[in-house]
């Protein structure tokens, strides 16, 4: 039924590692890609109780992993086909629903031409939402910002935080919102419910979930020991006398 299906049996599913080679390759499969990374996604907590989503657009077709099923048990034959405006082309034999981050996905294609796209409900993305103050998460001189296209170590990076609602679609308008307002941002988080995170490809989308997840969680416990994740730390002195001084003195103080 798919060409990327024809050697593939569904009870195996490729490694990330076998998947990740496939990418240079005419027979790389998004569906294959997008099953294995909801379950390395699963494996960082980030999908658990069949929440969050994925998403990669390849060669014109939208790929999206289905609503409400376990995400760490799907297959790369149960997923949705969409065109560039949403439209369905093809569906899942089982009977699944389109996944209600739909909509959000298509606004990160549309007006960022991402490549891919994914929901996160990680324990950090909703944390950081928690300790983050006029609607925006904002952190600055960490190393793993370098991971964020367009950013650099001494920068101050910016996510937007959006309100809740209580169904997934009707966040639509403020990630809309937010994405335009907010242009040098490759992610939206939601207050006490998640993230949205994109790339211009699986890989980039990839690495910038993992870099802002590792932000969110040093934002958090830099405020659990006092320190102000916000603002550049003062500059360190270095010891005029350098480690000996440091020695002749820590063995003077003994005698």
């Amino acid at each position: 039924r798919y060409s990327c299906l024809a050697t593939l049996e569904c009870a195996k599913i490729p490694s990330l590692n076998q998947v990740i080679a496939m990418v240079d390759e005419s027979e790389f499969c998004p569906r294959s890609m997008i099953a294995e990374l909801c379950r390395h996604f699963y494996q960082q907590g980030w999908v658990s109780g069949t929440g969050g989503g994925i998403s990669i657009k390849h060669e014109g077709v939208i790929y999206v992993a289905p609503s409400g099923v376990q995400k760490e048990r799907m297959h790369a034959d149960d997923m949705f086909t969409l065109d560039s405006s949403g439209k369905i082309l093809e569906k899942p034999s089982k009977p699944f629903k389109l996944s209600a981050c739909t909509p959000l996905f298509m606004h990160a294609y549309q007006i960022r031409d991402a490549g891919a796209v994914l929901h996160s409900h990680s324990h950090n993305a909703m944390l950081a939402t928690l300790i983050s103050a006029d609607g925006e998460f904002r952190i600055t001189q960490q190393e793993m910002i370098k991971g964020i296209a367009g950013h650099g170590f001494y920068d101050t990076l910016v996510v937007p935080i959006i309100t809740n609602t209580a169904h997934e679609h009707e966040l639509a308008d403020s990630l809309k919102e937010a994405i335009e307002k907010y242009p040098k941002s490759y992610a939206v988080l939601v207050e006490r419910h998640g993230v949205y995170v994109w790339g211009r490809d699986w890989a980039q989308a990839k690495t910038h979930a993992e870099c802002y997840d590792y932000l969110f969680a040093a934002a958090f416990k830099m405020k659990q020991i006092g320190i102000d994740w916000t603002r550049a730390p003062k500059k360190r002195a270095i010891s005029e006398t350098g480690e000996n001084g440091a020695m002749a003195k820590k063995h003077a103080t003994a005698s």
